[in-house]
């Protein structure tokens, strides 16, 4: 029963050690969407910046592209902030925030879930852990 207490408690924790960085792409005002290489790839700050943010800026010589690592918090105020500015127009900055891996690059098209595949069971972790630590 220990050890059965021991495993979960050990997956517990490794498993909440994956959330803790994310990974981002980073580049400066590229005119193309390239900055989207590994090359460009960057571990963001531990427990401080949780998200990946995407700027889209259309200027008169074409549209520029800044990608970055980012804050939860300000991501979000940054991108609500600019929301009325994010028209597709000359001028127009659109500021997004997304919080998985890699998550500001190219968008790509999302394989179906096949019926035998599952999410990662993090949240049944602690309840059976409870249930444990209360039967002993």
């Amino acid at each position: 029963m220990r050890l059965l207490v021991l495993v979960t408690l050990f997956g517990v924790l490794l498993d909440a050690g994956d959330a803790l960085q994310i990974q981002c792409y980073q580049c400066e005002e590229t005119k193309h969407n390239d900055c989207s290489t590994p090359e460009y790839i960057v571990n963001c700050t531990v427990n401080v910046q949780d998200m990946c943010q995407k700027e889209v800026l259309v200027k008169s010589d074409g549209t520029h592209y800044r990608k970055s690592c980012a804050s939860s918090g300000a991501c979000l105020i940054a991108s609500s902030g600019y929301q009325q500015f994010c028209t597709g127009r000359l001028n127009s900055v659109c500021i997004s925030c997304c919080n998985s891996p890699l998550c500001n690059g190219p968008r790509r098209k999302r394989p179906a879930p096949s019926a035998g595949t599952s999410q990662r069971p993090l949240l049944l972790f602690p309840a059976s852990l409870l249930m444990l630590l209360c039967v002993t």
